[in-house]
């Protein structure tokens, strides 16, 4: 097998979804990110600072994933981690992804982080940093 030359790089993550625009302001909202781009099927979203782009595909027949996992029904294949900045509480990030329209799950498993459901199902979690 040849070896590649150069890293691969992740240019996003992609959510599907029905409202492409209903979610992406979402996460600018949440997040604080900027939209870069955007069309009828696609719109990407990026830190100030750069990096990896979040980007929203439109599905008309999305299903949202259990949380928790729950057979037959539709499993989550992903789901992102955030850090919270060092001068922010969880509370305080939970409350703030609440006001921005998403759930705090209604399982949550570890003390350390806490499990979020942004407004098309999608799961995400806070981890403190």
């Amino acid at each position: 097998m040849e070896e590649l030359s150069q890293p691969i790089e992740l240019r996003s993550v992609v959510l599907d979804c029905i409202d492409i625009r209903a979610l992406s302001a979402f996460y600018v909202k949440l997040l604080r990110w900027e939209k870069t781009y955007e069309d009828k099927e696609w719109i990407d979203i990026q830190s100030p600072r750069g990096g990896t782009k979040l980007s929203f595909q439109r599905d008309p027949d999305y299903v949202p994933p259990a949380w928790p996992d729950a057979p037959p029904g539709q499993q989550q294949m992903l789901h992102l981690d955030f850090v919270l900045p060092t001068d922010v509480a969880m509370d305080q990030v939970v409350a703030h992804a609440v006001a921005c329209g998403a759930k705090k799950a209604e399982v949550q498993y570890d003390k350390r982080w806490t499990v979020m459901l942004d407004p098309a199902g999608h799961p995400f979690c806070f981890l403190g940093s």
